[in-house]
């Protein structure tokens, strides 16, 4: 789960965005003065994207966000937005080493969609892997690992435990699940959901894998 840092002084908006944000399950930290964005910067190291707003209520800026930002660890990526002359604010966030800008009023959607982009490039070798309690997944090596112990499944296994994590919280159905993992051609019965899940939670005690009676299957 990556870990984001949002300054926003407009209370709503910034409850707007932390909502969308939390829905792509991301984590937030966010904060509506300048100065205390300045202090959890001082006493943190583990943002992995900062969304600023330049123009904030108190005597802090943007600006002087990202220069503390980039003082302890110059790589991690910043979106400035405001909505003040877009020219201007635009190149001096180019300036101060921002990766993106957005001009208000913009549409969390495309926050979001900016954020998975820049993500995705910035930390694109750990963007296979997958954290769960303390289970490492792997998808492009398709592997599992518990504490340094790898655990074998079999290919329809793990494409199982990737479609729970894929949907995490959410109530799948037996049909569900058959029609997403299993191919499209199965005509077996959708008990064998019911087999695999047993087998999974047997290989992988620490799932959390709630069983919803006469409809299906949550992890959470």
């Amino acid at each position: 789960m990556y870990k984001i840092g949002l300054v926003e002084d407009e209370k709503d908006l910034n409850k707007l965005i932390t909502s969308y944000l939390e829905k792509e399950e991301y984590e937030v930290v966010s904060f509506t003065k300048g100065q205390d964005a300045l202090d959890f910067i001082d006493n943190n190291n583990d943002i992995q994207l900062w969304i600023l707003d330049i123009m904030l209520e108190d005597d802090i800026t943007g600006y002087d966000i990202i220069k503390k930002v980039k003082e302890k660890n110059e790589e991690i990526p910043v979106i400035f937005s405001s909505a003040r002359d877009e020219s201007i604010d635009k190149i001096m966030g180019l300036e101060l080493g921002s990766d993106d800008y957005l001009a208000k009023p913009y549409s969390p959607k495309e926050l979001v969609l900016r954020v998975k982009n820049i993500l995705k490039r910035v930390y694109s070798k750990d963007f296979h892997k997958i954290k769960y309690n303390d289970y490492e997944i792997n998808t492009e090596e398709r592997t599992v690992y518990l504490n340094d112990k790898r655990i074998n499944l079999t290919t329809l296994e793990f494409e199982l435990l990737l479609y729970l994590l894929n949907n995490k919280n959410k109530s799948l159905t037996r049909e569900m699940i058959l029609s997403e993992v299993w191919d499209s051609d199965y005509f077996g019965s959708d008990r064998v959901v019911d087999d695999s899940i047993r087998r999974l939670r047997k290989k992988m005690p620490e799932l959390n894998i709630n069983t919803v009676y006469g409809f299906g299957y949550r992890l959470s």
